[in-house]
């Protein structure tokens, strides 16, 4: 099988002025970036400040060219620093950021900005456009009034989930996960991992996550791949990097990190539920 997403010795150099007294110089952010990411699989990229991974983003969604290596996406090579992309193919790499208010615009409605991409791409009518967004909006477990509503009057969840619903309404084959969670509390963030999951599974996506959250990634990840200082140090399944970490960055990074039980929380949830607490969907 073709993998949606595939990554051969990737290198990107950014040129960075020089003082007065000093000349320009290249600065290598990734230095030969290789991996592969199966259809419905996620792949999960970790490592701390600096490793690379906003650069790697930024290159798998077609923002940015690569300096070097070779980028494929349904098996089809990819170069924007060379050929225009038609839209078919840059709708099959949507991203979701990490802060949901920051990539939301302030002053369009909700059902604007999910029908906004189908305005821009399809040829859908607007009761069409209309009805894709309702049921995108029930799909991220949101509400129809919900459609007609500014984006200040949403949680922080609530937001995410709505960014999540931006992304998918081109129906993608690969979604980019730049530390969905990390910026929502701890019950919210079992929720929205939950909600990525189920999507995952009905749409038969596949997710590129990134993240420091090492409790995060060992819940959602098929396969983890270790960044440090722009070069991969380690790179295999879940059980295998999490239950014998072979580099010593690796062994260092999970020693560093604390560790919080997503399963645990997870578990929380259910049983207020079924308590008839209640759990407010945020």
């Amino acid at each position: 099988m073709t993998p949606v997403l595939e990554a051969r010795g990737l290198i990107r150099d950014y040129s960075v002025t020089g003082g007065l007294f000093r000349k320009a110089q290249n600065v290598r952010a990734l230095n030969g970036i290789s991996f592969s990411v199966e259809q419905g699989k996620t792949l999960a990229v970790v490592g701390e400040s600096g490793c690379g991974k906003s650069t790697l983003a930024r290159i798998i969604t077609l923002i940015d060219p690569a300096t070097g290596g070779e980028l494929l996406i349904d098996g089809q090579p990819i170069d924007i620093g060379v050929e225009r992309l038609p839209s078919e193919m840059r709708q099959k790499v949507q991203i979701v950021f990490q802060n949901p208010y920051g990539s939301l615009n302030p002053r369009q409605k909700v059902g604007d900005m999910l029908m906004e991409p189908l305005l821009l791409n399809t040829s859908d009518t607007a009761a069409e456009r209309r009805e894709k967004a309702m049921a995108m909006l029930t799909k991220v477990g949101l509400l129809p009034e919900h459609f007609s509503r500014y984006p200040h009057m949403f949680s922080g969840g609530q937001r995410q989930r709505l960014a999540i619903a931006r992304a998918l309404m081109v129906n993608p084959r690969l979604l980019v996960l730049d530390e969905p969670v990390s910026a929502l509390d701890l019950s919210v963030q079992a929720q929205v991992l939950n909600l990525l999951a189920d999507l995952q599974e009905e749409f038969n996506l596949t997710y590129v996550f990134i993240s420091h959250d090492l409790s995060v990634v060992r819940y959602i990840a098929d396969e983890v791949m270790v960044m440090y200082k722009g070069e991969v140090v380690e790179y295999g399944s879940r059980d295998a990097v999490f239950g014998n970490p072979q580099h010593e960055y690796t062994r260092t990074l999970f020693a560093a990190t604390p560790v919080t039980d997503l399963a645990a929380i997870r578990a929380r949830v259910e049983r207020r539920r079924a308590a008839g607490l209640g759990v407010q969907v945020a």
